[in-house]
């Protein structure tokens, strides 16, 4: 199963292709890592990232998009951009879409540590919490006790 990790972080969805076949993880070479939005988008842009999108998913036959939740108020809030992006991804065709939160993701995470330090990844720095979304929603059903 192929899955795509997703942080999105005021204009910007960071992303991490994340596969399990066989016992194995691999992290596919992927030609993007981020897809952004310009601060006064419209809705052509939306349209086009959406597109960007889903060309993604086709070409790299991605089984399902997990997006890591945001609040909707308080501190840590996400803006209205990230919320258009949100939606954007929720209804992409032919690919389920996982809302997880971060309380789900770190109990996982706690229950399935990742054995390998992010910088032998090959990943950016920026790319880590896409990763871990898309590692404890795969180990999420997998590995729990």
């Amino acid at each position: 199963m192929r899955v795509c990790g997703v942080e999105l972080s005021a204009n910007d969805a960071n992303v991490c292709l994340l596969s399990l076949a066989d016992e194995v993880f691999q992290i596919p070479d992927c030609r993007a890592r981020k897809f952004s939005l310009p601060k006064n988008a419209d809705a052509s842009d939306l349209r086009y990232f959406q597109k960007s999108f889903a060309q993604l998913v086709q070409d790299y036959k991605i089984d399902k998009i997990v997006i890591r939740q945001r609040p909707m108020k308080g501190k840590f809030a996400g803006g209205a951009v990230g919320f258009k992006l949100e939606a954007a991804l929720e209804l992409l065709a032919d690919v389920e879409v996982i809302i997880m939160s971060p309380t789900e993701i770190k109990e996982s995470l706690k229950r399935n540590p990742v054995l390998v330090p992010m910088d032998e990844t090959g990943l950016k720095m920026f790319q880590e919490t896409a990763f871990n979304t898309a590692y404890a929603y795969l180990m999420k059903d997998k590995y729990d006790l």
